[in-house]
Parts: structure tokens; C-alpha cells; sequence
């Protein structure tokens, strides 16, 4: 750890408080490469270490804190010190806003402050903080950080979200475009583009451009792996793809590196439970009892097409003309254009948490698949024996394996 000069030391001010810039940069640097120089069964003692080195290098700020308690260099530096534990500090608040008024100039002072409000949970401020920094210099912390902003500000309608998740985006690709090897910006951009695909109408598109450029912060900047964060937001974007083992991989890593953040351990586990249930359900069509397995499937003709077997059926990638039916065994991975699959419903699972609405199908082979549907009404459902056509359906097969055991 660097060394400050003592009183009577020849060392220009300028050179010492540059000292203890060092300082507080070596207190960052420790978090965030602490898996570095640490395993990740040592996550649990992380916080408690950073807190540590955070004393320590407290007690060498204060140290000169006599000599340069008006100057706003040593103010923002006591105030980042204060800043790099999770929870709002009063003090360092009072520190960053003397700094800034001392040398409004001050982007970093600015940006630091803006974090500090974030944690008191006044956006306002922080989002005012941001805009004033990148008023001084254009940044990518205030890029950045403003585009987390705007995405948690509370909006009219879903116009105005829109707007603002459209806007969030723009700060976050200008932020990588100032600095395209800073692993934060683009882990950053991923999650604008995470909340522009749920708000603007769930354009494939965007879901693939969030997990490039998760893919992208860990190519250019070896601590991004170690953003818990980043494992748990790819996550949600995976089981949402329905890449269920990505998504499994992804909580469970979140978990490793955060031990006390619950909600991936939560989510995981869910995870894991809804693929259990619904591969049992699978594999016994429901526990739908043969006879009556029977009696639905009886019933079941291509009459139940309906508009599926007109001419001028339009489908939802456009093409016209009337669709195929087809046997569930026929279909092949990935979308099946002409074609419709027809069966009868053996089971249903209402949405739980994130999960989708899911039901089992079986067709006149008597072969069980599960249907997920997506961005249902919360008055739709499905009952047993009800006849189901699904035109031009996109397969996925699914095998998972997690930690070593078969998930479905």
C-alpha cells in the first residue's frame, strides 16, 4: 500500500493528495478484483474485507485531514472512501457536497455523489448529479450511471417508459463508444437492452443484443466475471430464451459470488422445481388415466383446424395459405413454417414468479410435449381435454444437466 508523507515532508500538497488518490484507488481496485487474489469460497468474507481496507485507508485520510480539510480533492477522496460500502453514509455525503461546491468543475466528485444519492434512494438527485458532470465533460461513468438512472425513474404510462428505456440505451452505447474495453459500460448496455426488449414489444433482437453484450463485458474485461449481477441478469434473459442450463449456470454463479443475495439461490431453485414438475408431468401425460387419454383423442380431427386450414390463413410470420397438420414426432427443431400441430390438453401450470404459463399437449400418436406460452391475459388458461392447434410452432428440445444431475 502506498505511504503518505508525514508533516515536515518536503512533498508538495499536490503530490500528497495524489498520494491519497492512490490510496483510495487501491481500496477499489481491492473490490473489485478481489477474486483475484481470492476463491470464490471466500465470496462470504468479501464485504467484511473491503470494510477492513475501508478502515484502513480511513485512518490514513484522516491523518492529514487537519492539514487538508478544505481542499475538494481530499474531500472527494475521503467521500469515494466512504462510498465503496453498500450502504448510504452521511458523512460522505457532506464530504462529495463541500467538494463540489469548492470546484463544481469536479466530474468525479459529481458522479460519486450521484452513486451516493442512488443508495439514499433519492433518483432525483442522482439523476441531476449525472447530467451536471457530463455538463462539465462528457463521461462514461455519467453515461452509464444515468442510463441505470433513467431506467428506475418513475414514469406516467409505458409511452413515457419507452421513451426513457429508448433513452437509457443511447447513454449506455455512448458510454462503450468513449471506452469499448470497460467491461462495466457494456455489461451496462446489456441490461438497457434487457429492459428494451420487456418494454418495446419483444423483439428478438434486442434479447440477442443484451446477451452479446454481456458476452462482450467478459471478452474485454476480466473482472466483469465477477459481477454477480451480470450472472443473474443473463440469467433471467436465458430462462427466458428457454436456455435453461445457461440460466441455471447463471443463478447459480450469481449465488457462488454473492452468498448473501438470496434471490439467485431463489431462483434457482424455482427453476429447478418447474423443470422437475413439468418433465414428471411429461413423461405421464399429465396422469391423465389411459381410458380417458383415449376418450379426448377420439374426438380429435383436423376439422379443429379452423382458420389454420383456409387458404387466406395469414400466419404470424406472414406467410398465406392454409397450414399442414402434422404429428407432434414430425416437427423439427426450430420453427416450422406450413405446418399446424393439433392435440388435447393434459395438463396446465399457472405462471409462478417468472415462469410462463406452461400445459402439456398430446397428439393422436399419444406423444406429450409442453407448450410455453408467453404475454398471456391473467383471465387466460387452458383446461384438460381441450383441443389446441399451434400454427407454425417453434420446437426446442430440451436435455439439462445441472451440478451434475439430470434437470429434464
Amino acid at each position: 500500500m502506498a505511504e503518505v508523507g508525514k508533516n515536515g515532508d518536503p512533498t508538495k500538497d499536490k503530490d500528497e493528495l495524489q498520494i491519497l488518490k492512490e490510496l483510495v484507488d487501491e481500496l477499489y481496485n481491492f473490490k473489485e478484483c478481489y477474486f483475484e487474489t481470492h476463491s470464490v469460497e471466500d465470496a462470504g468474507r468479501k464485504q467484511t474485507d473491503v470494510a477492513h481496507m475501508m478502515e484502513k485507508t480511513l485512518q490514513k485520510l484522516d491523518e492529514t485531514e487537519e492539514r487538508y480539510k478544505h481542499k475538494a480533492e481530499f474531500l472527494l477522496q475521503k467521500g469515494r472512501c466512504l462510498n465503496v460500502a453498500p450502504t448510504f453514509s452521511a458523512v460522505a455525503e457532506e464530504c462529495l457536497s463541500r467538494a463540489v461546491k469548492l470546484e463544481p468543475g469536479l466530474v468525479e466528485g459529481w458522479n460519486t455523489l450521484g452513486e451516493l444519492y442512488w443508495k439514499k434512494g433519492d433518483l432525483v438527485a442522482a439523476e441531476n448529479c449525472f447530467t451536471g458532470a457530463l455538463q462539465q465533460s462528457k463521461n462514461k461513468v455519467s453515461l452509464r450511471n444515468l442510463s441505470m438512472v433513467l431506467r428506475q425513474l418513475p414514469a406516467g404510462d409505458s409511452v413515457e417508459q419507452g421513451k426513457r428505456v429508448l433513452e437509457s440505451v443511447d447513454m449506455a452505447r455512448q458510454a462503450v463508444q468513449l471506452d469499448v474495453a470497460d467491461g462495466t459500460s457494456w455489461y451496462i448496455l446489456g441490461n438497457g437492452y434487457v429492459s428494451l426488449f420487456f418494454n418495446c414489444g419483444q423483439n428478438p433482437q434486442m434479447s440477442q443484443q443484451a446477451l452479446s453484450a454481456y458476452a462482450q463485458a467478459e471478452k474485454v474485461d476480466r473482472h466483469a466475471s465477477s459481477y454477480p449481477e451480470l450472472h443473474f441478469n443473463r440469467a433471467n434473459m436465458f430462462q427466458y430464451e428457454e436456455m435453461f442450463g445457461s440460466a441455471l449456470g447463471g443463478y447459480s454463479r450469481a449465488a457462488a459470488l454473492d452468498p448473501g443475495w438470496e434471490e439467485p439461490t431463489n431462483r434457482e431453485k424455482q427453476l429447478l422445481e418447474y423443470l422437475g414438475k413439468v418433465t414428471e408431468l411429461i413423461e405421464n401425460k399429465g396422469k391423465v388415466k389411459a381410458r380417458r387419454l383415449r376418450t379426448m383423442l377420439s374426438n380429435l380431427s383436423t376439422s379443429a383446424l379452423g382458420p389454420c386450414a383456409s387458404p387466406q390463413f395469414r400466419s404470424p410470420a406472414g406467410r398465406v395459405g392454409s397450414l399442414e397438420p402434422r404429428t407432434l414426432s414430425s416437427l423439427a427443431h426450430g420453427v416450422n413454417a406450413g405446418v399446424a400441430a393439433l392435440g388435447k390438453v393434459v395438463f396446465s401450470l399457472a405462471p409462478e414468479g417468472r415462469m410462463t404459463f406452461t400445459f402439456g399437449m398430446v397428439d393422436s400418436e399419444e406423444t406429450c410435449v409442453v407448450v410455453m406460452v408467453y404475454n398471456t391475459a391473467d383471465s387466460w388458461g387452458v383446461l384438460i381435454g381441450d383441443t389446441v392447434v399451434i400454427p407454425e410452432p417453434q420446437v426446442k428440445r430440451q436435455s439439462v444437466t445441472h451440478k451434475d444431475q439430470k434437470a429434464c
